[in-house]
């Protein structure tokens, strides 16, 4: 799968950075003092470079942990989110990593210390109830078989009770958590969209029916769960197509387990719309109905606020309003 493996020499002595250079014996291994020197290159080929990404092995040195945006959160009041990897396996037509990022390689940081020592001093400081989201720059579980990241930050979380870790992610790579004790405080959160929709444009992700399966397997386990249907994509039949996905899902949940349902719509910054409609100028998603307003790329508002409505409304057919959380875009 990885056939090129970049190596900053701050890290090309680490254990992770070895145990995985072991699991990949073949791979091609090049030496590099910044990951930026390949990562941030001019003029590369994202679609090129997607075909056989290679990986990236580099120390972070600061902004382990960040503030969320405004409207990302599931209930508390202190939103953080942690990113350990860039870039992600999968190839959405919608994700804004594509509009981003330069390169499509993907970089793992591998010195997990750092950030864990990070999200522990910023749970001493808060003294409450705070929220970590895993899984905005890249996807959490992906290469899990690689990354080794439940491994780490699984256990940096059991021992804080107060702190929640939400693990954002389309994958069904859950052989590690089917092996592990669940614990409450730790939230495994699938994206979805309508089967049509995950057909056309969320490519090489598994199927609707296969993220299905991964949860009733973690269910019986007794973990918790959380659904994400953002973004929502528009169709002439998304009514249909969205109340198939709710009947689809929701069902599935035991209710004592299912932390939290959110829901957003689709929504891109001006700079990374317009670099996705260049790299697919024949992809119909960015021939939609779309608007730009306050620098954002999005549905009309009308279509914006009638979907939202529409599936708010058969969301709560199911689930109790109060684990209910539609995102209130700011455009």
């Amino acid at each position: 799968m990885i056939e090129n493996i970049y190596i900053e020499e701050q890290v090309a002595n680490h254990p992770r950075t070895l145990e995985i250079l072991a699991r990949f014996p073949d791979a091609m291994q090049i030496r590099c003092e910044r990951y930026g020197e390949i990562f941030n290159r001019k003029a590369q080929s994202f679609r090129l470079q997607k075909k056989k990404p290679a990986l990236i092995l580099a120390k972070k040195y600061k902004g382990f942990v960040l503030p969320t945006p405004e409207t990302y959160g599931i209930g508390a009041k202190e939103n953080y989110y942690f990113s350990h990897m860039l870039n992600c396996l999968y190839d959405c037509r919608y994700c804004f990593l594509q509009g981003m990022y330069q390169s499509a390689h993907y970089v793992l940081f591998v010195n997990y210390e750092d950030f864990a020592n990070e999200i522990e001093d910023k749970i001493n400081q808060i003294q409450g109830k705070v929220h970590f989201f895993s899984g905005y720059d890249c996807d959490s579980l992906a290469l899990e078989p690689v990354t080794k990241f439940l491994d780490y930050f699984l256990p940096v979380f059991r021992k804080n009770p107060d702190a929640l870790l939400e693990i954002r992610t389309k994958s069904t790579q859950i052989r590690t958590l089917l092996n592990t004790e669940p614990f409450d405080n730790c939230v495994l959160a699938w994206s979805f969209t309508p089967a049509e929709i995950a057909n056309a444009l969320e490519h090489k992700t598994p199927s609707v029916n296969r993220r299905i399966d991964a949860i009733t397997k973690l269910q019986e386990k007794g973990w918790r769960i959380g659904l994400r249907f953002d973004p929502l994509i528009y169709s002439s039949e998304y009514k249909t197509q969205y109340q198939k996905l709710f009947a689809e899902t929701l069902s599935k949940c035991t209710p004592e387990l299912l932390h939290s349902v959110s829901l957003g719509s689709f929504r891109l910054p001006k700079a990374f719309f317009k670099s996705l409609q260049k790299m697919y100028p024949r992809e119909k998603l960015f021939a939609s109905p779309l608007e730009e307003e306050n620098g954002m790329f999005s549905y009309k508002t009308k279509i914006r606020s009638e979907m939202l409505g529409f599936c708010s409304k058969e969301i709560l057919k199911y689930i109790p309003e109060e684990i209910f959380y539609p995102c209130q875009d700011i455009l």
